[in-house]
């Protein structure tokens, strides 16, 4: 039987140079496997479309979820960026983190909210209720993280979470206002990035961070006619603080003007109320003097004869509303935020009451923009903002036939964020897009060893920048100009720290303890960490 042939193959032609050798042609595919293969391809994307199909598509609802659920984690994560970074290099301070630290760590052992810093401080004792200071029981509610994690980083996380939940129920108020879901988003996005809420979370941690979710609650839930809600929301906010009260009375006469005259009524004299019975009872019964507030001086040394002044003599009350000019530019800051249409709105007797407490007091650091007394107000003026809108784009409408309410509104919005946005290099979130923010300086190193010199369950006195970082293994005292009361004391001598005038006062200082028997252990970079042997604490 013979073999079988196989074709003879032709030698490649030798290549010519200055020319291109022609490619050998590609052998095609039977006609049967290319037709299987393209079958087989087809019936792969025809399952695919299948599965893509039979894939639920989130619905509207389901969208605006997840999208304000990833708004509120940013801005939490800001947020608590903001304050750990400020604590992690000694920048968070005593008055106030301490103060909270100790109140809340009271609470989480089922005993009394004392703070021993501020009762040294008011010369009241170790055992000083922080409740007589300020009536701020809902502090409690925070106790149980401590179960979790006992320090100072606990608050400013929580402090974090509670400022970035007041956006779901802002959201919600205002695109109902609106009636513009972009509108909204624009909205929530200019709160998240607020000069107030960065100045508060620029400041430790107090008890305002509660007040922008209440009162996002508060206006929300009445807008959509839930008032059982808003009576739970408005005895949370009660406990905030002991002046809330005249928060509550401000809403009161919102919906007085809104046509709930019971409702008002009953806020109006709640509210009051309760702000009487807090400073002329609670207070005083945890151990606190009502009178440590009182910055109305120059109206009277109480409230009937401050009343007594404004009837008397209205124009020099009004007058100090706008004097001096930082009252103005705080006025200002608080206001063109909204694009002044807050004014517009009844909404805004809400927020009056607070800002009339600030702006009447002979307090410098009420009046100015630096600290967190501004975040009291912030969602409220957003709200009253876009009601304002709403009533600019009724009043337009009725003179301009054809032009939309909502394309006002969204307008409104639109500015709003963009004002916000503006202001943001103005206040501490511009810190966090700056590297020296970060930065770990050789003093922040020698403070770290300082804390480490000071052994835990110890009662020491520390400089205010140093406190919180002993705060969560010993009693912190706050290091002052008066007779040492404590067994250790960690000083700075290069920083000017909170209450001291000057360095050059707390390097005399240091050498006062060192005549008194205080022995230095450690001594870097200005800080001082002094012990007295045999010393018993108070």
């Amino acid at each position: 039987m013979s073999e079988p042939t196989t074709p003879a193959r032709t030698a490649p032609a030798p290549s010519t140079p200055g020319r291109t050798t022609p490619e050998p042609p590609v052998t095609a595919l039977p006609t049967a496997r290319l037709a299987a293969g393209r079958a087989a391809a087809g019936r792969l994307l025809l399952r695919g479309r299948t599965l893509l199909r039979a894939v639920p598509r989130p619905s509207a609802r389901a969208r605006h979820v997840i999208a304000l659920t990833a708004l509120v984690l940013a801005a939490t994560w800001v947020y608590a960026r903001l304050g750990l970074v400020r604590y992690d290099l000694y920048r968070a301070t005593s008055l106030d983190l301490t103060l909270f630290d100790q109140m809340v760590r009271g609470f989480a052992h089922f005993s009394a909210p004392t703070s021993p810093l501020r009762g040294f401080t008011l010369d009241k004792g170790m055992d000083f209720n922080q409740l007589g200071e300020h009536f701020s029981p809902i502090l409690a509610l925070l106790a149980p993280l401590y179960w979790i994690h006992d320090g100072p980083e606990t608050l400013i996380v929580a402090q974090a979470a509670l400022f970035a939940l007041a956006i779901p129920p802002l959201w919600v108020f205002v695109r109902r206002a609106l009636g513009t879901t972009a509108g909204a988003y624009f909205v929530v996005v200019a709160y998240a990035v607020s000069w107030p809420v960065a100045r508060a979370m620029n400041f430790d941690f107090h008890e305002v961070a509660f007040v922008p979710l209440i009162t996002a609650v508060m206006i929300e839930r009445f807008s959509a006619g839930r008032h059982g809600h808003v009576l739970t929301a408005a005895a949370a906010l009660l406990l905030v603080k002991e002046d809330m009260g005249l928060m509550v009375a401000g809403f009161g006469a919102f919906a007085l003007v809104r046509g709930r005259r019971f409702d008002g009524v009953a806020y109006i004299v709640g509210g009051l109320g309760y702000t009487l019975y807090a400073r002329g009872f609670m207070i005083p019964g945890v151990g606190g003097d009502p009178e440590m507030y009182w910055a109305y001086g120059q109206f009277g040394p109480d409230v009937p004869h401050a009343a007594a002044k404004a009837v008397s003599d209205p124009l020099a009350v009004v007058g100090t509303l706008f004097s001096p000019q930082v009252k103005i530019d705080t006025w200002g800051f608080l206001l063109w935020p909204t694009l002044m249409l807050c004014l517009l709105s009844p909404l805004f007797l809400m927020a009056l009451p607070q800002l009339l407490e600030r702006m009447l007091s002979d307090r410098l650091h009420w009046w100015i923009t630096d600290f967190h007394h501004s975040a009291f107000t912030v969602v409220i003026l957003l709200c009253a903002g876009a009601d304002g809108a709403v009533r600019l784009g009724r009043w337009l409408r009725r003179r301009r036939d054809g032009l939309e309410e909502r394309h006002t509104a969204l307008i409104w919005a639109a500015g709003v964020c963009v004002v916000a946005v503006t202001l943001v290099p103005r206040f501490p979130f511009d810190q966090l897009i700056r590297p020296e923010f970060y930065e770990k300086h050789p003093d922040v190193v020698a403070a770290e060893e300082a804390v480490k010199a000071v052994p835990s369950g110890v009662v020491v006195e520390a400089v205010n920048h140093v406190g919180p970082h002993l705060s969560a293994r010993t009693t912190v005292l706050l290091w002052e100009d008066k007779p040492p009361v404590a067994p250790w004391i960690v000083a700075d001598t290069a920083r000017i720290s909170h209450p001291w005038g000057s360095p050059d006062r707390q390097r005399d200082r240091v050498n006062e303890l060192k005549l008194l028997g205080y022995q230095v252990v450690f001594d870097r970079e200005g800080y001082v960490v002094l012990h007295r042997p045999g010393a018993t604490p108070p």
